[in-house]
């Protein structure tokens, strides 16, 4: 099962309005759940007998999306594009602790650029930008998890 499967399954799940579903094969075991105020979805992808004790630890602690206030702010934000993760993941700044970051706020970017890396199932996907502006500002810390549709960075397009 490669990431893109993975990804059509949470949208299809998320689309259905089904409550949780588990999908199991000989080394992938992928449980989403949605519900309750906030939806929620988990992904886990590991061999199955090597990593028991970190599934365990994962499956007792969920990770919840940051709640969004702000009416005053999204009108401000209005005019700027948001670049949204496409994969859930750890978001990484630079491609590795040695280099610069990929992006800084006020930074120029063209289309292509790349503004970060998401790591996701030890792989590190590029993430390009889809449109040429500023960067005017970035919305997650390094190192941080994301999830799939969140916001990463505003982008002034003019």
């Amino acid at each position: 099962m490669d990431l893109k499967d993975i990804q059509n399954l949470i949208k299809f799940v998320a689309k259905s309005g089904a409550s949780e579903v588990k999908l199991e094969t000989d080394d992938v075991k992928i449980t989403i759940r949605t519900g309750s105020d906030t939806e929620t979805t988990y992904v886990q992808q590991m061999p199955m007998q090597a990593h028991m004790p970190m599934q365990q630890a994962m499956q007792t602690a969920p990770v919840a999306a940051a709640p969004t206030d702000a009416a005053p702010a999204e009108d401000e934000n209005s005019k700027y594009i948001t670049v949204k993760s496409p994969i859930i993941g750890t978001f990484y700044r630079k491609p590795s602790p040695d280099k610069p970051l990929f992006v800084e706020v006020g930074q120029t970017i063209a289309e292509g650029d790349v503004l970060c890396i998401i790591e996701a199932m030890k792989l590190f996907n590029e993430i390009e930008s889809e449109v040429s502006g500023k960067v005017v500002k970035i919305l997650v810390d390094d190192s941080s998890p994301v999830e799939f549709d969140q916001p990463l960075f505003l982008v002034d397009p003019s």
